[in-house]
């Protein structure tokens, strides 16, 4: 699975944040991205192997069961929408192919998900980036039918579209040493590579209706405990680590070229690299102990989920980390409240270009 954070592009993010709808009730989001921010939809792959809906995952979330989130509580993208006062988009494949509900906003999120089709192919079944473009695709064409042509470009145009892949794509793909990818290409041919495939993903998302993007750096991989167990030490590494920034920058360049082509679009970078190290090298300043393991004892080189006959550790909002991939439930909302604030507050000194949909908190100084 994966870890995927942010930290925004002053000069994007206030075309994402100037589009945001004045109302909280108004505010449609579409989610498209990997196990950071799935909420179910594998639980519908019979045969996915990307799956989470088990013990102990979801003991810290409403009801204390287990609901498809790699996590013991919330996603980020939870959150996000607890912080704009909306529910949590459900999972495209809990709706009936009518369903009202696809007109308040959709996640369309896979655990094991990447930006190319061959990433994640030992799971068996996930929805690649390709495959959630198509379920939208799928969910256009019954918005259009339900409220016309006209309401529903309105309503895509208006509607914030959130993605996050890419880590997948290193973890569970070019990282692997079973598999071709790392022999076949340079970290550099890899890259460009991604960049290609995720050009023209935006831009069919672009041409299917959505105009306000912003997109998620990769954070630092080379931290999380599924890596660091490759190391001698249990250090990061700092190899992974660099490709990581070298995804971002390049993403970053992109997102920017794409921003300026297409009329009408607003498509942001929110990179948070540094926010997810700073929480990783200085857990103390949050609140957290432990960084650099999982609060649930997971085989760290070894599928490294957390299984119900797993030890967990006393003290959940003392770890960073859950399992060998994602972040607790604490951890998600504290990098949350940091996205938030960059995404829909303007930096200090700067002209306020945004207010806060009404019914959502404003974020704390």
């Amino acid at each position: 699975m994966e870890v995927t954070m942010w930290m925004a592009l002053a000069t994007t993010i206030f075309a994402t944040m100037v589009a945001v709808p004045s109302s909280a009730a108004n505010t449609v989001t579409f989610v498209f991205g990997d196990s950071l921010t799935d909420v179910g939809n594998n639980n519908y792959l019979q045969y996915s192997l990307a799956k989470s809906n088990y013990p102990w995952y979801g003991v810290d979330y409403v009801g204390g069961r287990p609901t498809g989130r790699f996590s013991n509580g919330r996603t980020i993208g939870d959150l996000i929408s607890e912080k704009l006062g909306i529910p949590s988009p459900p999972p495209y494949l809990s709706l009936s192919r009518n369903n009202d509900a696809l007109l308040k906003g959709v996640n369309y999120a896979s655990g094991g998900a990447g930006i190319l089709n061959s990433t994640g192919l030992y799971f068996i079944q996930r929805l690649s980036f390709d495959d959630q473009i198509q379920n939208f695709k799928k969910t256009t064409e019954v918005i259009k039918a339900k409220i016309g042509a006209q309401a529903a470009a309105k309503l895509f145009k208006e509607a914030i579209f959130f993605l996050g892949l890419g880590s997948n794509d290193y973890i569970n793909n070019y990282l692997q040493p079973f598999l071709p990818t790392g022999r076949q290409y340079t970290p550099e041919q890899f890259v460009e590579l991604l960049m290609r495939t995720l050009e023209g993903q935006l831009k069919t998302l672009y041409h299917l209706g959505a105009r306000n993007m912003t997109f998620h750096g990769l954070g630092p991989l080379g931290c999380i405990p599924s890596q660091r167990v490759r190391s001698n030490t249990g250090q990061c590494l700092n190899q992974v680590n660099n490709m990581m920034l070298q995804f971002n920058t390049n993403v970053e360049k992109l997102l920017a070229s794409l921003d300026r082509q297409l009329p009408g679009a607003k498509i942001s970078f929110a990179d948070t690299y540094g926010d997810v190290l700073d929480l990783i090298q200085n857990p103390t300043a949050y609140g957290f102990k432990v960084s650099n393991l999982p609060c649930c004892n997971v085989a760290t080189n070894i599928g490294g989920l957390c299984l119900p006959n797993s030890q967990l550790c006393s003290n959940r909002r003392e770890y960073v980390f859950w399992d060998a991939f994602h972040p607790t439930d604490a951890a998600n909302a504290a990098l949350a409240d940091k996205l938030f604030k960059k995404l829909f507050r303007p930096p200090s000194g700067a002209p306020t270009l945004f207010t806060a949909p009404s019914g959502a908190p404003a974020p704390s100084p």
